[in-house]
């Protein structure tokens, strides 16, 4: 009988240790919350200049995957209007409750918090138009899959905005290319359609669904 019970707790921890079973760069919430919302940071996210791009419309429906602490869960929100919803997606229930609050603060009643997985959004509808990145693909481990499994929730017109590091980040897990992240989503059909030069250091690219042979 022990030594059924040593081998069931094996698989059950074999289960929460497999790989893709974790965020890369990972810490506690509250630390992500204290850097995220540093005025230093805050000036240079440029989210004016980020929603201008995006051509949103009131009505539409966005998901910002890793959201944080809804820096721009925020100005989303404001872009598709009370017609429209943005669904604030993490990993770790900690942001939760801050994104609830602070939607709430802010009059917004169009954000709604989502516990993702580390392998799927777990979004509850599968018509979105717009799947929104920001510094985020970087810390998802098993990014073909993530993608593939989004993209089950989006519209055949949706668009896909990743945001993320030219450089790649100096961990080498974390390290990623904008090359690479092109050849990802072609992989799942889509291609760049947009490109944006608006940070240094940062890469701005949008991408849509490749038409059909």
């Amino acid at each position: 009988m022990l030594k059924r019970i040593s081998v069931l707790t094996a698989l059950i921890l074999s289960a929460f240790t497999a790989p893709g079973a974790a965020q890369l760069g990972s810490k506690p919430a509250k630390e992500w919350i204290k850097s995220m919302e540093r005025p230093g940071r805050l000036e240079k996210l440029k989210t004016d200049e980020v929603m201008a791009r995006l051509e949103l419309k009131p009505g539409d429906l966005v998901a910002d995957v890793g959201a944080g602490s809804g820096v721009f869960s925020w100005p989303l929100a404001r872009a598709v209007g009370p017609g429209g919803t943005v669904y604030a997606v993490e990993v770790d229930p900690g942001f939760l409750d801050f994104v609830r609050e602070g939607a709430q603060k802010r009059g917004l009643g169009n954000v709604f918090p989502v516990l993702g997985e580390f392998t799927d959004p777990k979004l509850p509808v599968r018509n979105l138009d717009l799947a929104f990145f920001h510094n985020v693909l970087h810390h998802i481990e098993n990014r073909q899959a993530y993608l593939e499994t989004l993209s089950g929730y989006l519209k055949p017109s949706a668009r896909i905005v990743i945001i993320d590091l030219i450089e790649g980040h100096k961990e080498p897990e974390m390290k990623m290319t904008l090359d690479q992240v092109k050849d990802r989503m072609e992989a799942i059909g889509y291609r760049m359609s947009a490109e944006y030069s608006l940070f240094e250091d940062r890469f701005f690219a949008v991408f849509s669904r490749q038409p059909a042979p």
